[in-house]
């Protein structure tokens, strides 16, 4: 569960998030959307500790993420914009690299590794150095790697960087199955079609304050205001 309780950040003169309120409770797929410079990356980095908010709270699975960070950390699953791997690592030995610093037990890690290299489908190259990654590689392993410690939440930042069509399958098949199991997911995308498929509610940011935020449902009744295309909504709600 994500709550956001008015939430602002400046840098200098700068709004980057203003006054920013929403709630992600336990199971649901959320998606985050807005144009590029909107406050979508800043948001996510302040909820997973890496920004400090000026001002306002955020409350991850109960936990402050200031005063428990933590806690707060422990139950999260990031995924960043930009995947950061080892280079002289091979994909397995990163992975049991972000295991021990969630300090799981080694039996459990290994079947909990084992089983990420079968569903991602990377047993051909997970032995080779990230040096010699592609893109999408990289994000397949990073990915793996957030769901390593079972998280109660997931925060990913464009998980279709880089991804051919079998790999983004092969994702948003997991990111489902961990929502159908209880995990609370923030996804940011520039994807329309893909946050519109797989989202409960999506959140629309702009100019650093949430403009829309409307379930599967309400969000029918908003593409018919139009031309029944979810892109006219997004275009005419972030036209300012």
């Amino acid at each position: 569960m994500i709550e956001l309780e008015g939430v602002t950040k400046k840098f200098g003169n700068f709004t980057a998030v203003d006054n920013l309120t929403f709630t992600i409770p336990q199971g649901e797929f959320f998606g985050f959307l807005g144009p590029n410079g909107a406050g979508k990356t800043t948001t996510i980095k302040m909820i997973v500790g890496l920004y400090a908010p000026d001002s306002g709270d955020i409350i991850v699975n109960g936990n402050n993420i200031r005063s428990n960070p933590i806690e707060a950390k422990q139950s999260i699953g990031y995924v960043p914009d930009i995947p950061f791997l080892y280079e002289k690592l091979t994909g397995r030995e990163f992975l049991y690299m972000i295991g021990g610093l969630f300090k799981i037990q080694k039996s459990v890690l290994h079947e909990s590794i084992t089983g990420l290299i079968e569903h991602f489908e990377i047993g051909d190259w997970v032995d080779k150095r990230t040096e010699e990654y592609s893109q999408g590689m990289k994000q397949r392993i990073t990915i793996a790697a957030a769901l390593i410690h079972n998280p109660k939440t997931i925060i990913i930042d464009e998980p279709l960087i880089g991804l051919d069509p079998r790999s983004a399958k092969i994702v948003r098949e997991i990111l489902q199955q961990q929502s159908r199991n209880g995990v609370s997911i923030l996804m940011s995308t520039h994807s329309l079609a893909f946050a519109e498929e797989l989202c409960d509610r999506i959140g629309i940011i702009n100019n650093g304050r949430l403009v829309m935020c409307e379930t599967r449902e309400q969000l029918k009744v908003e593409k018919a205001k139009y031309d029944g295309n979810f892109e006219s909504v997004f275009l005419e709600i972030t036209r300012q």
